[in-house]
């Protein structure tokens, strides 16, 4: 298109040109990248100068944030975004920004701009969790906080967390990030080992939420089913597998949200280990899997 352009007005006086992409105002500009997402506006910013000053325009960017980005900017120092254009803090925000001593961390999609949530392994009550018989910390890239919990051997299994913080109005969906077995590199491939892996297709595992204005979801999931595996070539066993507990509606932006959830297997009469607890994802329901 550019070379077409050029050969268009070759030979030709400059007050006969054919106006082009740089001549269009910036407000009409503005106006289209209101209905683009972030990445669409910064593709189109590298066009020319026109559509990059109109590309950093705060009006656009504001539009862009969650109406409480606030409460995430106050979760870092003051310094870190003052005097920071929209666009920037977008920037910034899209990144993950840890809170609760950086068990949990909370970011936007850098699409939609909706605000996402996860929460450590760290950061929940685990029964047993100090006591090595039971359960080891493992460190490993393979978790966006670097660290796993790692259940060796337990009757009583139970996982419960809670989080607190002023989630924009949207629907939103909470699961666990579980992995059966234990994984390792061996001559840089990855690998699973179940040595530990037991128990888990003898009965369900329970998953629940609850909130403060009174939402309750729960379900209930073999993690190993065997049979069902064999036949599946085992696709249960050395990956991991976030497991939908259920979704919660926030309508008021303005306030707290409390989300209560837990995972438990609590039949004493026979024993469970082999499974590493990842993480909690609190994100909006229509983003999983797109």
């Amino acid at each position: 298109m550019g070379a077409s352009l050029s050969r268009r007005t070759e030979g030709t006086n400059r007050t006969e040109m054919t106006p082009g992409l740089g001549d269009i105002p910036e407000g009409c500009l503005a106006c289209v990248f209101m209905n683009l997402t972030p990445p669409e506006i910064c593709n189109l910013a590298r066009l020319n100068r026109a559509f990059r000053g109109a590309a950093s325009s705060d009006s656009i960017w504001v539009k862009k944030l969650p109406t409480n980005y606030q409460d995430l900017l106050n979760l870092l120092p003051p310094e870190r975004y003052q005097n920071m254009s929209k666009k920037d803090i977008f920037a910034l925000l899209s990144r993950p920004v840890p809170f609760d001593d950086g068990y949990k961390e909370v970011w936007l999609d850098r699409v939609t701009g909706r605000v996402c949530m996860a929460i450590s392994a760290k950061g929940m009550a685990i029964t047993g969790i100090d006591d090595r018989r039971y359960w080891n910390r493992v460190a490993t890239e393979e978790s966006r906080f670097h660290i796993v919990a790692y259940l060796l051997q337990i009757w009583w299994f139970e996982v419960d967390g809670v989080v607190k913080f002023p989630l924009p109005a949207d629907v939103y969906t909470l699961s666990f990030r579980i992995h059966l077995g234990r994984f390792s590199k061996r001559l840089g491939r990855r690998v699973s080992s179940f040595e530990h892996t037991h128990g888990w297709d003898i009965k369900p595992v329970r998953f629940e939420l609850s909130t403060t204005d009174g939402q309750l979801a729960s379900c209930e999931c073999y993690l190993d089913d065997m049979e069902q595996d064999y036949e599946n070539r085992n696709h249960k066993r050395g990956c991991w597998i976030e497991y939908k507990v259920g979704e919660f509606i926030v309508s008021n932006s303005e306030t707290v949200t409390e989300v209560r959830f837990s995972m438990k297997q609590i039949d004493c009469t026979h024993s469970k280990g082999g499974l590493c607890v990842d993480s909690v994802f609190i994100i909006p329901t229509d983003l999983i899997d797109c």
